[in-house]
């Protein structure tokens, strides 16, 4: 017989029991649901899975539905996060973060609950429903609401959390970034510092080229050679020096400094980095690393162009005081000959280094092959420098002018021609004719000096060999002609003598006088006059003839002879300077 009882034949008092107990086993089961559900919000979820958690979770405690999600963004709420968006409604603002009451569409009774924690409001969770929840069931869905709100301010704090430590770790990496460039600034800066005190090292006095390669040598540890414009080395440091220096061609060197001017930085050539030293637009100087194993770094490269710098200012120091130093000697020279105060020459000499106590000569230099003044003069200083004959020379109306010192080795004997050697060797070319003063003990005697210079030489262009020196000691006749004071008596000896060749000639635009001249120096010979007068024998005999016939002349009487020779002579100074 079975022992169930039918619930309907048990007492009154033990079927509330049985209600009783089957509600509480409900609500413990939602409790326990409840925590479930907490928990799973709090184990790392984001925002949007909290939420769908919630909402998925009201149905399951209570006989209401979430109809929308209201979140807080800058004090606002937003449009709702469940189905369509919908705005919020005007009453959840007036909530002011507190449950109540709000109207939900389609629903017999709509709620609000604040969705709180920690201190924080992060909107609301909207809920409707066809008849109001039990008190039971609206205190579970306050609980779901606060650990909603508890787990979405964890959830953001978290989220605060994780992108604060990525910006700590984003500025951690900028700091590294930022502390690593430091570190290579303060190195650069050291690095330039040392530059600058290695460099600034140099002696303002003595050879600053020298001292500036062997700086620029020590800070780079490579051969540091520096050369003028022309390629010439200045200063060499460092090992590995040749014996002799590479030879380039003026091409090669001018595209160098070329591409040097356009990059305005050192430029590589070879097994060299060069930089120019040039202060303004003239380039005075290289200087060179010798980088045979292309080592030279941006440090190396900043010393190279300080060095360079530093060796502009001293090769445009040196160029300045070398002008004002020619200057200085044009000016003396000019003062010498055309006659000045004694005491100031000679104190002006003296700070020049000329000693005018010692004995001088003026020389006058002129070309023949149509080369410049500055060619010359640069020819003539070069040779008087190699052979210790003096340093002090000017240019004048398409002149020379040096005042020579005797050099200590000629002795006695005057050897005027190793300074014409000289000259010639410079200029590749012997056609240049030079004449030489007299003797000048004291600075009244330069004046003398230098017309007697400018007589020699003419007498010298005027020669069958123009290409020479001639000192005026050695004109002989030509000397007392030049020297004589009775200037008109010569005119009228010439005009006597020579007056109907002279006619001859400007008539007939002949060469009937310097014929006779040049057969007299030559001594009557047919042959040497013929090749110094670039004509035929026929012709010669033929002028000869006529110079007999026009002149009325015998030239082979001896007194003729000597006369005709005296007046040509004096002929060939009238045209020559006074």
């Amino acid at each position: 017989m079975s022992s169930q009882v039918d619930p309907s034949l048990r007492p009154e008092s033990s079927r509330t029991g049985l209600a009783d107990s089957s509600r509480a086993r409900e609500q413990l089961s939602s409790l326990r649901a409840l925590v479930v559900v907490g928990m799973m919000m709090f184990r790392g979820a984001g925002p949007e899975e909290i939420l769908r958690l919630a909402t998925s979770s009201v149905p399951s405690l209570s006989r209401a539905r979430a109809e929308a999600v209201h979140l807080v963004d800058n004090e606002e709420l937003q449009a709702s996060l469940i189905g369509a968006p919908r705005p919020a409604a005007p009453e959840l603002a007036a909530l002011r973060a507190r449950e109540g009451m709000v109207p939900v569409l389609g629903a017999e009774w709509g709620w609000a609950l604040p969705l709180s924690g920690l201190g924080r409001f992060r909107g609301y969770l909207v809920l409707g429903a066809d008849a109001g929840p039990s008190e039971e069931e609206l205190f579970l869905l306050r609980v779901l609401a606060e650990q909603t709100g508890a787990a979405l301010t964890t959830a953001m704090l978290v989220e605060e959390q994780r992108e604060q430590a990525d910006e700590l770790r984003r500025m951690g990496d900028r700091l590294a970034g930022v502390n690593a460039r430091l570190s290579a600034t303060v190195d650069d800066l050291e690095r330039r510092a040392a530059v600058h005190e290695t460099l600034n090292r140099v002696p303002a006095t003595g050879d600053r080229a020298e001292g500036i390669v062997r700086a620029v040598h020590e800070l780079t540890g490579l051969p540091v050679v520096a050369e003028d414009r022309f390629g010439n080395v200045l200063a060499w440091a460092g090992p590995g020096r040749p014996k002799a220096m590479r030879k380039v061609t003026a091409r090669q060197r001018a595209d160098v400094l070329g591409r040097a001017q356009r990059d305005g930085r050192p430029v590589r050539d070879r097994d060299r980095l060069t930089a120019l030293a040039q202060p303004r637009d003239e380039v005075l100087g290289v200087l060179s690393l010798i980088d045979t194993g292309r080592t030279a770094g941006p440090h190396d490269v900043l010393a190279l162009e300080y060095g360079a710098t530093m060796l502009a200012m001293e090769l445009a120091h040196r160029h300045g005081l070398a002008e004002v130093e020619l200057r200085l000697r044009r000016d003396l020279v000019e003062d010498l000959i055309t006659g000045t105060d004694e005491d100031g020459a000679v104190t002006r000499a003296r700070t020049l280094g000329v000693d005018l106590h010692r004995p001088h000569r003026v020389i006058v230099a002129r070309s023949r092959a149509g080369m410049s003044d500055e060619v010359v003069a640069q020819a003539v200083a070069q040779a008087a420098r190699g052979l210790d004959a003096g340093s002090l020379l000017t240019r004048r109306a398409g002149s020379v002018i040096l005042l020579a010192n005797r050099p200590a080795g000629w002795g006695e004997d005057p050897r005027w021609g190793d300074i014409h050697a000289a000259v010639s060797r410079h200029l590749r070319s012997t056609a240049v004719a030079m004449g030489v003063g007299g003797d000048c003990e004291r600075p009244a005697d330069y004046p003398r000096s230098w017309q007697q210079a400018e007589r020699a030489l003419a007498i010298r262009e005027r020669s069958r060999h123009p290409g020479g020196i001639t000192a005026y000691e050695d004109l002989g006749l030509y000397r007392v002609l030049s020297d004589s004071d009775g200037d008109a008596e010569v005119d009228r000896f010439v005009r006597e003598w020579l007056g109907a060749l002279l006619d001859y000639d400007a008539q007939h635009h002949s060469e009937m006088v310097r014929t006779l001249s040049t057969y007299l120096d030559c001594g009557g010979n047919y042959d040497e006059t013929a090749a110094g007068m670039s004509i035929h024998r026929s012709t010669l005999r033929y002028r000869l003839q006529r110079i007999r016939e026009v002149s009325g002349f015998d030239l082979g009487d001896v007194d003729h002879r000597l006369n005709l020779h005296v007046a040509t002579r004096a002929w060939n100074l009238i045209a020559a300077p006074r």
